[in-house]
């Protein structure tokens, strides 16, 4: 009977499987699929008719010289963010690790533009570094100082951009901090103390180790999500000026509705897809063994 039980609970958990499966296949596998298809094609997007012609999207892309700036800036974008919220997240959980009205009220304000929208953020931002009637710019003329154009700036615009992503998401990497510093047992701080280790020692042999799986979901969270970064883009320089502050994203938009190269908008969805994902599995793998060493 114990068995027949045993087996009956198991059939209902595979069962549960399937609604989970289904929306994996459904929103996952099978616009992967259609995703594969169409960039081995010349289609437009929005005519009914299309051309087979093979992996000539992909080469087209390698070959094309603006492809590797359009990737450089995607990984400051992605590794510049993912480091910026880590270490700044960190900081201020160490900070706010205890308990206050004045701690709670900064705790609120470092994760309250977490939940505004991306393109506003975006946009409140536009109107602060933007070369006339900025806020920034309006400083500085009030300084003496001439206006500087920060939103044509190049490889500083992509900075500038990276670092207002990371200002916007770093109170989700503080909270995360946060929840993993107050598990960690006050019997190991003590025991450190008393064998004479400093307050740093403490956090670097202690509390880092013990902060592995926190620093793990935060760093492959903020890699991907930073990785495909779009609406702060569009709204601040949307990819300009040229292809020098594009992203992946952006591009994929741009040649979809801005040139109708629907083909070849999904040849570089499929490579920024397999890219993030690997670069995720490395990350993630990567980190998992510390975790085990430890």
């Amino acid at each position: 009977m114990r068995v027949r039980k045993m087996l009956n609970s198991k059939k209902i958990v595979n069962i549960m499987y399937i609604p989970v499966i289904l929306l994996f296949v459904s929103f996952i596998i099978y616009p992967l699929i259609k995703g594969i298809g169409i960039s081995m094609t010349n289609w437009n997007g929005y005519s009914q008719e299309s051309s087979f012609i093979g992996w000539d999207n992909y080469r087209k892309m390698f070959e094309d010289r603006n492809f590797f700036l359009i990737i450089k800036n995607t990984l400051i974008y992605g590794i510049g963010s993912a480091a910026l919220e880590n270490v700044i997240g960190l900081l201020y959980a160490i900070l706010l690790d205890r308990k206050s009205k004045a701690v709670g009220f900064a705790r609120t304000a470092i994760y309250l533009p977490v939940i505004v929208a991306p393109l506003i953020m975006g946009y409140i931002w536009y109107f602060m570094f933007e070369p006339v009637g900025g806020a920034v710019n309006d400083i500085l003329i009030a300084m003496g100082l001439e206006s500087v154009d920060f939103l044509t700036k190049g490889t500083t615009t992509v900075w500038i951009i990276t670092f207002i992503n990371s200002y916007q998401y770093v109170g989700i990497a503080m909270m995360i901090y946060l929840a993993g510093l107050q598990t960690i047992p006050t019997d190991y701080q003590e025991a450190a103390k008393i064998d004479g280790a400093s307050s740093l020692q403490n956090f670097i042999y202690v509390k880092i180790p013990l902060l592995l799986p926190s620093i793990t979901v935060n760093v492959v969270t903020n890699l991907i999500g930073s990785l495909k970064l779009f609406d702060i883009i569009v709204a601040m320089t949307n990819g300009g000026p040229g292809y020098s502050t594009q992203s992946l994203s952006t591009m994929m938009y741009q040649l979809y509705f801005g040139k109708q190269d629907a083909g070849y908008a999904a040849a570089m969805g499929i490579f920024m897809f397999c890219s993030i994902a690997v670069i995720s599995v490395i990350v993630l793998l990567w980190f998992r063994k510390k975790e085990v060493d430890v």
